[in-house]
């Protein structure tokens, strides 16, 4: 047996500790709400120990967010993977439409329409969500500048990274989301100044 064996067990019994507690502190949040769940109760539910929910959460918002570094390697497998001759930008979009498109038709009880529902309702997961996908910038960045064959992100290149992560939360916040996300890439993709100019030219009509 080779001592790699025994780590990746305990990598995974970890994985699926943490999910199992995430799973059950979600299915109790969509039952009564965020703030009428304790910790002690979904440490009963995960049949775990208090100690054992913060050995894998920082904080009681963190419990509903077991995915953050698969979103991470998502974004940047978009980026990284996206078909030859597929813009940076193109891939983004079509990866945020297609997201938004799988919530909209889900019809498996509406179950990730209802857990966005829920988020979106409770201020704090809402915030707390946003500033953990915020924390995506740093490996979007990297990756689009390895993609340019650059050493390390430019400064154009970070405002773009945070550009595209703040796209996808209007999206979520607001009531046409494919809208959002078209205007958003528009933007990116031809600059303010070409849409002013058509504002511009509208206007004299």
């Amino acid at each position: 047996m080779s001592d790699s064996e025994p780590a990746g067990r305990r990598e995974r019994k970890k994985a699926a500790t943490r999910k199992a507690i995430s799973d059950a502190a979600t299915m109790l949040f969509l039952e009564r709400g965020f703030d009428n769940v304790s910790i002690r109760e979904v440490a009963d539910q995960a049949d775990v120990s208090p100690t054992t929910v913060f050995a894998h959460f920082s904080q009681k918002e963190a419990l509903v967010f077991d995915e953050d570094e698969e979103q991470r390697d998502q974004l940047v497998a978009v980026v990284r993977n996206r078909p030859a001759g597929t813009s940076i930008t193109a891939a983004l979009q079509g990866y945020y439409r297609a997201e938004i498109l799988d919530i909209e038709h889900d019809h498996d009880g509406s179950a990730r329409r209802r857990f966005m529902e829920f988020v979106e309702s409770t201020p704090a997961l809402n915030d707390y969500a946003a500033r953990m996908w915020l924390r995506h910038e740093d490996a979007l960045a990297a990756v689009v500048a390895e993609e340019a064959s650059l050493p390390a992100p430019t400064e154009e290149i970070r405002v773009f990274a945070r550009f595209v992560l703040q796209i996808q939360l209007l999206a979520t916040s607001g009531p046409d989301a494919l809208a959002a996300i078209d205007a958003g890439f528009r933007i990116l993709d031809h600059g303010w100044s070409a849409y002013e100019a058509q504002l511009g030219a509208a206007a004299q009509h």
